[in-house]
């Protein structure tokens, strides 16, 4: 049977890395006969794509605004190749200034700051997101609110980097003061035990228990930016805090305090978060490019691999059912990239 001369020659997908992104991210497209008849072109979810490379068998086209879906289709002419699935992440919320990791809580609502520069005074201090994608105001008359976090009754703990006060926070948005003394408060989280963590950007790291005693957990070097903080499954501690380098580490601290460094190379490390697996992924860039990095934890090294690309993002956080939330300057947006993260108790 003869081969139509269409089907012999269209454009072909063979590969496209990473398998996610959101606006202006982009894909870096490999396959074949891309140029066969004139110059190429891309299309993401129906949305034409601007082209950074383009030739005969790479592409790296980003990902264009209004781009719903993530169906990557190269054109050539009148040819065309097949579809390739791909996830572009969905925006929910925008007029936001997060400056780390977004929170979710048990019914899959969505809080996010709006942070300001330090001493700016915004009229509201936290937003939550519903599960319509709601934006409604949470949180009012709190400066520079930096880290989120939950505890497992529901309450949420938000640090400020002004003041050094860690507050918490009922479902009704009633806020009163935890601790205080945190120097420049940034990064939190907890533990399995329920103590609670705090980066100050001076380098020390606090140990807060349940009956809100302080204790010295560790000390690192000062962070120009921030500390953010994530427990592994393991109970190890992992830190970034971002300097001028495009080669920054990520430790981790052992439950006796014992800091050591987990990995080094990647450019401004931010907001991190676990799978189930135990395998970490991490606002940063790879190598030059932008979005979200995933370390497998497993062997002896962990390896680097672009999970997710795109600009600005400062933090994460898994949802159920598969999605994670990506915080960028501004935004937030929702991908669902099929991972199981390592959720609320």
């Amino acid at each position: 049977m003869a081969i139509r001369k269409e089907a012999a020659v269209r454009p072909t997908i063979t590969s496209v890395e990473p398998t996610a992104a959101i606006t202006s991210g982009e894909f870096q497209i490999r396959g074949q006969r891309f140029a066969v008849e004139g110059h190429p072109r891309v299309t993401i979810g129906d949305e034409p794509a601007p082209l950074m490379i383009a030739s005969d068998t790479h592409i790296v086209a980003r990902v264009p605004e209004g781009a719903l879906t993530g169906e990557i289709v190269v054109h050539s002419g009148l040819l065309e190749s097949e579809e390739w699935e791909s996830v572009v992440g969905l925006p929910i919320a925008d007029s936001l200034h997060p400056v780390a990791n977004p929170a979710v809580d048990h019914e899959g609502n969505v809080y996010s700051t709006f942070s300001g520069s330090r001493g700016q005074k915004s009229p509201v201090s936290i937003y939550k997101i519903d599960s319509s994608y709601t934006c409604k105001p949470f949180v009012t008359d709190l400066m520079n609110p930096t880290g989120l976090a939950f505890d497992r009754d529901g309450l949420l703990y938000v640090s400020s980097r002004f003041d050094g006060i860690i507050y918490r926070v009922t479902p009704t948005g009633n806020m009163s003061v935890f601790v205080e003394g945190m120097g420049v408060a940034t990064g939190i989280a907890f533990d399995a035990d329920e103590n609670l963590y705090v980066g100050d950007r001076s380098g020390t790291i606090f140990k807060i228990s349940r009956s809100r005693q302080i204790y010295v957990f560790a000390t690192l070097e000062a962070s120009i930016a921030a500390y953010h903080l994530a427990f592994a499954p393991d109970g190890y501690l992992y830190i970034t805090g971002p300097t001028t380098s495009s080669f920054d580490n990520v430790y981790r601290i052992s439950t006796a305090g014992e800091v050591e460094t987990f990995h080094r190379g990647l450019g401004r490390p931010q907001g991190l978060a676990f799978d189930a697996s135990g395998d970490l992924y991490v606002a940063a860039s790879l190598k030059g490019r932008r979005g979200v990095v995933r370390l497998k934890t497993a062997g002896t090294e962990p390896k680097p691999e672009l999970f997710l690309s795109g600009p600005n993002i400062v933090g994460l956080a898994f949802a159920r059912g598969g999605a994670v939330i990506l915080a960028t300057h501004s935004s937030l947006f929702r991908a669902e990239v099929g991972v199981t993260g390592l959720l609320l108790p």
